[in-house]
């Protein structure tokens, strides 16, 4: 500003003008407020969702007292109503009483341990029964059935070639003796694999890693498809092999892996 402009009075009046202004701001704004109750009125869903919240935290409040006054337990064979802190010193009682289960999964049993020696020691399944309920010969496959068995041949295929012609970690299913045998050999060789040397047709094979137990982890109906469509492809002809049969046999799962001495004998 120009000296010669100015004027202390004008500067002193524009400066209380201000202050004047300002608290006139305020002094509306707080008379609108005191017209309104003294608070801005509530939003009428924030109000609704507040109201819920204490409605659900009450139910959660009433439910955990209940379940913190008794806990149900069970107590030697009956279900009772304890007190939780002697709750904890029941469990740890049963849990020091308590005898672990030896896993029968051959996935999770130690190879030459004493689940191991049990379950090759077990009594096979009913063979005779299996192989009695196999339909005459001449009986021709389910077509459905057999499209199954050619998709889930893929993974055979990988060691026994896709036209069954055997590989160098498989034998060949083409013409083999086994394949038109007695069911109950396949079933039982695709619940706990093979190893160790076989004779196929006259000529002996003898790989050095075991067929894995491929129907373990399959349902009896895949078994039965697959194991049908081999025993009526590559030349091969014999009857279906049906899911109940697959199913007599299933206790078979977790047993060592099969030799040719604890299969049926076939005829060359």
């Amino acid at each position: 500003m120009e000296p010669s402009r100015d004027n202390p009075l004008a500067r002193f009046a524009a400066f209380w003008w201000g202050i004047g202004v300002v608290s006139l701001f305020f002094v509306v704004l707080l008379i609108t407020r005191l017209a309104k109750g003294g608070a801005d009125a509530p939003d009428p869903l924030e109000e609704a969702a507040r109201l819920k919240r204490l409605e659900v935290r009450a139910k959660v409040d009433e439910s955990q007292k209940s379940h913190l006054n008794s806990w149900t337990v069970s107590q030697d064979g009956s279900t009772v109503k304890a007190n939780p802190d002697a709750v904890f010193d029941l469990i740890g009682k049963q849990l020091v009483a308590s005898k672990p289960t030896a896993s029968t999964d051959a996935a999770q049993v130690v190879p030459g341990s004493a689940t191991a020696e049990k379950l090759a020691a077990a009594p096979a399944g009913d063979t005779s029964a299996v192989d009695d309920l196999t339909a005459p010969a001449g009986t021709a496959p389910d077509a459905a059935v057999m499209e199954k068995g050619k998709q889930a041949f893929m993974l055979c295929a990988a060691c026994h070639g896709l036209n069954g012609e055997g590989g160098p970690v498989g034998p060949p299913l083409a013409g083999s003796d086994w394949v038109a045998g007695p069911v109950s050999n396949l079933i039982r060789i695709q619940m706990r694999g093979l190893e160790g040397p076989i004779t196929v047709a006259g000529k002996e094979y003898n790989f050095p890693a075991p067929m894995a137990p491929m129907g373990a982890a399959s349902s009896d109906e895949d078994v039965a498809a697959v194991l049908t469509y081999v025993r009526n492809s590559f030349g091969n002809t014999a009857p279906p092999v049906s899911a109940e049969q697959v199913k007599m046999l299933r206790s078979e799962v977790g047993k060592p892996a099969l030799k040719q001495a604890d299969l049926i004998p076939v005829a060359p």
